[in-house]
């Protein structure tokens, strides 16, 4: 958690503290007391609703992160298979084509996994596919045993443009703003319900305020850091390419 973050939980729960505060001289507990078991019920009701909302954008969010997660290792797997093949093709276009597909894949890497933080792709990495098929699909096959090869080469490369077109979409997967609206409201009321009992023990009570509120404001900023699956603590790492540029054999000069 970022100290911005951090700032946002202490800034709220002095908001409620000084609000908890204020209420309690205003309306006096004894006052509020009557109203226990009616707002014991609505808040209730009201914390499942909440509770479940919350958990449904948790898993939602995670579940884009774990996609976006597996298409860079099937992008990177249908990468290999290519490289593997141009290992078995001769001179030039063998070579050619392995120090195609590592230039895609330091490409990827280094250029535009930090440009996809802020929801861009890289040119280059779109011409280095390009280059890609141009030469797969150069491939002349002479014998029964090249035309396997050329068909399996066809397949890795159609898997790795459309691996890196759903990686490319995944970028923007994020939680709506309806249910952004809906997540903030239904915390702010989650919370606010606390606020109408009447509790003898003042400390005991704005406790249990301090305590909720901090619990909906935390899982609202962990929704935000997971909000995008290539940002924030929990982004996606480049390691399905570091895997493949450090554990395969290196190229032909």
């Amino acid at each position: 958690m970022s100290l911005a973050d951090i700032g946002t939980v202490v800034i709220v729960l002095a908001l409620l503290a000084v609000s908890l505060k204020l209420l309690q001289r205003w309306i006096p507990h004894h006052v509020r007391e009557s109203h226990n078991d009616v707002a014991g019920f609505i808040f209730a009701a009201v914390g499942v609703l909440y509770a479940v909302l919350l958990g449904f954008v948790v898993i939602t969010v995670w579940t884009n992160n774990d996609a976006a997660r597996k298409t860079t290792f099937q992008e990177a797997d249908a990468l290999a298979g290519i490289y593997w093949i141009s290992r078995e093709l001769p001179d030039p276009l063998g070579p050619q084509l392995e120090q195609q597909t590592l230039a895609y894949a330091r490409q990827v890497q280094d250029t535009e996994w930090p440009l996809m933080a802020h929801h861009h792709s890289s040119p280059e990495a779109t011409q280095l596919v390009y280059q890609i098929r141009t030469s797969v699909f150069s491939i002349n096959p002479t014998d029964a045993q090249q035309q396997v090869l050329y068909e399996h080469a066809v397949s890795h490369l159609e898997a790795l443009a459309s691996e890196r077109r759903e990686r490319l979409n995944q970028v923007d997967d994020s939680v709506p703003a309806l249910l952004w609206v809906a997540l903030i409201v239904g915390g702010v009321l989650t919370v606010g319900f606390t606020f109408l009992f009447g509790l003898s023990n003042t400390l005991a009570h704005t406790l249990m305020v301090l305590s909720l509120g901090a619990l909906v404001v935390v899982s609202l900023l962990v929704i935000k850091e997971m909000n995008f699956p290539f940002t924030g603590v929990t982004a996606v790492k480049p390691t399905a390419f570091d895997v493949f540029l450090q554990r395969l054999p290196p190229p032909r000069t």
